[in-house]
């Protein structure tokens, strides 16, 4: 079928954009960090089933000892640290400038592809950069009385926002590694195992991201807290559906996007969900939209397209 990587990263931009509307209300309502443990165990047990019924198995099969390694450092990376900012960010921040901060993921795959495997920093990637965090600043920055710029959302949701475009960023890289070792662990004729290889590299990094957040739970001493939140039934249904859009559906569909399609028409695709988030987030969460913040996460999506020239 002719553009279907595009139309799968259209789908994961669609995906995202509901995964965070929900994860705003669930991480309001339950916690960030109750909602991410609820979330990470009910990926592990979608990924699990689906592993189950395609492959027999429900976990990865012939996932050798480089592929874990590299996956649960992109688990630990991109979820733990990641997720746990972009979902403090929505508490703070909403999930609209949220998803704004997460432009960031591509300049900072890029940075730290270019320091880890070598690969080429080019003068197009270095203009996206410029041009996304100009489109950030547009969106996010105000002149005060002195005519000194200043920000208008709180610093701490700012800093979380930040943190979560740089760990999604840098757990890309990881992932992108360690699907290689993984893709090549695989036997030769295991048609299957190769087509559900997104699903199983997802499962593995949920494996990390549900561990790590049970570790901080436990270690922040908040596990009566989950008796309260799975009792919060719309707390709870936000989190079922931020479950299914996001790392089961979104997550693993963005791994399959560039399965079938170049790397930065995909990474492009999958970087609208700023502009898509803008008319749910005013209507549903009655949220003011300026025109200059529209105009900044339109700028912040032509940054990323950069990349990819």
């Amino acid at each position: 079928m002719q553009y279907i990587g595009e139309i799968i990263s259209l789908v994961v931009a669609f995906s995202w954009t509901i995964t965070a509307l929900f994860a705003e209300v669930g991480s309001k309502r339950l916690g960030s960090l109750q909602m991410n443990v609820i979330r990470m165990l009910l990926s592990l047990l979608m990924l699990g089933a689906t592993l189950w019924w395609f492959t027999g198995s429900p976990y990865p099969l012939y996932a050798d000892g480089q592929a874990w390694l590299w996956l649960s450092l992109s688990g630990f990376v991109g979820y733990l640290l990641g997720d746990y900012c972009l979902f403090n960010s929505y508490i703070w921040i909403g999930s609209r400038f949220g998803q704004l901060f997460m432009t960031l993921a591509p300049p900072t795959a890029a940075l730290f592809g270019w320091i880890l495997l070598g690969e080429t920093l080019a003068w197009n990637a270095l203009l996206g950069m410029l041009v996304t965090l100009t489109g950030i600043g547009i969106s996010v920055l105000n002149k005060g009385t002195s005519n000194k710029l200043s920000l208008k959302l709180p610093l701490k949701g700012v800093l979380f926002g930040i943190g979560a475009g740089v760990g999604q960023g840098v757990g890309l890289v990881l992932s992108k590694v360690g699907m290689n070792y993984y893709e090549m662990s695989i036997p030769v004729g295991e048609e299957m195992v190769t087509d559900l290889l997104p699903f199983a590299s997802t499962f593995i990094r949920a494996v990390t991201g549900a561990v790590g957040f049970l570790c901080l739970m436990g270690f922040q001493k908040q596990f009566h807290t989950l008796a309260t939140s799975v009792r919060d039934f719309k707390g709870m249904n936000a989190a079922v559906w931020a479950t299914i859009t996001g790392p089961f559906i979104g997550v693993s569909l963005s791994l399959m996007a560039v399965q079938y399609t170049e790397a930065g028409i995909a990474s492009t695709l999958m970087a609208l969900t700023p502009v898509f988030i803008i008319w749910p987030a005013h209507f549903f969460f009655g949220q003011k939209v300026t025109f200059k913040e529209v105009i900044g996460a339109c700028i912040s999506v032509a940054g990323v397209s950069l990349f990819f020239i």
